[in-house]
């Protein structure tokens, strides 16, 4: 029997992927590759260290820096795997978290010389509007859709060190002529990236869209944090690429802002960023 590895994003994704019947191991990754320290390719141990830092600070402290390192290191020590089993199936979804990550994955895999991946990258699904993402199939969707993986061509490999390199060093002008090609092996890029330029700070305002759109939320009268969510991901053109941690995360940012642009109310200044399942109804969130 062949050994097949299956990389995905998003645990909600891998559950499904697990039960969809489709043989082989699935692997979830965990990072946000599209943002923080880190160098191009594969990562040494300072780069590793720096990336718990900044996955803590982004989760608000709920996972602490030692657990997220042993994560992270872990995930380097699989990839290195890869080329140990027969089939290596890439399933990512078309949003700027799983772009970034899709495009890391392969540069490591160049690095490494490892080849002959798969990839299954789903940018629409009949039925479901709005599309976001992978998680949202159950796993006899997800297994309709594996007939639909094709080879990772030597083209989008050497597409991915180019986008891996302008994430890792965010370079804004590689940024811009990213999100403008029209032939890129990676079809999904240009838009990803596209909506990573829109998080920089507006020249007017000095607030990325998803800060904007948090305001905009609070002036439509929501006040409770699972309002905003539904109201700004209503508002967010798709696919979503973030979730409840990176919008809380966003509250708080204006919360401590200078001079603070929200007003937090509850049980803490702050909104839990991390296990907060069942504790946003004590929270209220206003404008300044």
């Amino acid at each position: 029997m062949k050994r097949i590895l299956h990389i995905i994003g998003g645990d909600i994704a891998g559950s499904s992927l697990e039960k969809s019947g489709i043989p082989g191991e699935v692997f979830v990754w965990h990072d946000i590759l599209y943002d923080g320290p880190r160098a191009p390719g594969w990562p040494d141990e300072a780069t590793l260290a720096a990336r718990a830092r900044f996955l803590d600070k982004e989760t608000g402290g709920g996972m602490g820096v030692a657990e997220i390192l042993d994560t992270v290191r872990a995930q380097y020590r699989k990839l290195e795997t890869a080329g140990e089993y027969d089939r290596l199936c890439l399933w990512f979804d078309a949003c700027l978290f799983d772009q970034a990550m899709l495009a890391h994955i392969l540069a490591c895999l160049t690095l490494r010389g490892i080849e002959g991946a798969e990839l299954v990258c789903v940018a629409a699904f009949p039925g479901i509007v709005p599309y976001h993402g992978l998680g949202q199939l159950s796993p006899e969707q997800l297994a309709s859709v594996y007939e639909q993986r094709r080879p990772v061509t030597g083209e989008q490999f050497a597409c991915a060190l180019q986008v891996d390199q302008a994430f890792a060093t965010q370079d804004q002008a590689a940024f811009v002529l990213l999100s403008r090609r029209k032939d890129t092996p990676l079809p999904w890029v240009p838009a990803a990236v596209a909506r990573w330029l829109e998080e920089s700070p507006d020249p007017a305002t000095g607030l990325g869209r998803l800060e904007q759109l948090v305001l905009d939320a609070l002036h439509a009268g929501c006040t409770a944090p699972e309002e905003i969510f539904k109201h700004v991901a209503a508002h967010d053109a798709p696919p979503q690429y973030w979730g409840d941690i990176t919008l809380w995360a966003k509250i708080n940012g204006l919360a401590t802002h200078t001079p603070p642009l929200v007003k937090i109310q509850g049980p803490a200044p702050l909104l839990p960023q991390w296990d907060c399942r069942g504790k946003m109804g004590a929270f209220g969130v206003a404008a300044v």
